[in-house]
């Protein structure tokens, strides 16, 4: 994955009506191992990963790099969002050169069904929106997880296609600041 771009990072923190948007920090580490390892968040994400391997592999300052959110609630971190470039050797993308930003999240599963994820998204991508005027974001995920099928729609992806990756039917759409996004 490569950066953003030129964009000024970390930005100031983001606050929305319950959560902060934040830069990582080395006391986010252990949330980040908890993600990883856990069953319910790698459900479609290819399984979770031994908590001893993440030990080892996670930095101090998980994270840290241009696109990545942390999600606050009252001063505890439940996920991260991610803007990350699309790597060019997966299947799903808009353009021949690929390169489409890709939203990514991830939230620790007690923080799910309260609207968290939605409410984090749409804020990372109205701050991309203002970063990156008109630039297109990618969404892709499995079209047996509903959570994240709800998530995109409510969000205001539209369906680009659907193909085969990771053993699975995926789906693949496009967000754009210049359409309303709900």
């Amino acid at each position: 994955m490569t950066e953003l771009g030129p964009v000024a990072w970390p930005p100031a923190p983001i606050r929305t009506e319950r959560l902060v948007l934040r830069e990582s920090e080395a006391r986010d580490r252990a949330a980040f191992i908890e993600l990883f390892a856990s069953p319910e968040v790698c459900t479609y994400l290819g399984g979770p990963r031994p908590r001893d391997e993440l030990e080892r592999a996670v930095p101090e300052v998980p994270g840290r790099r241009p696109g990545v959110f942390v999600i606050e609630l009252d001063g505890a971190v439940i996920g991260t969002v991610t803007l990350d470039r699309r790597d060019a050797e997966r299947p799903g993308h808009l353009r021949p050169d690929a390169g489409e930003v890709e939203l990514g999240y991830l939230f620790l599963p007690e923080a799910w069904g309260r609207g968290y994820a939605s409410e984090a998204c749409a804020a990372a991508l109205d701050w991309f929106a203002d970063a990156f005027p008109g630039e297109l974001v990618v969404l892709c995920t499995q079209t047996a997880n509903d959570r994240s099928m709800r998530l995109a729609a409510k969000l205001g992806f539209t369906e680009v296609e659907r193909f085969e990756e990771f053993g699975a039917e995926q789906w693949f759409g496009v967000w754009s600041s210049v359409t309303p996004s709900g």
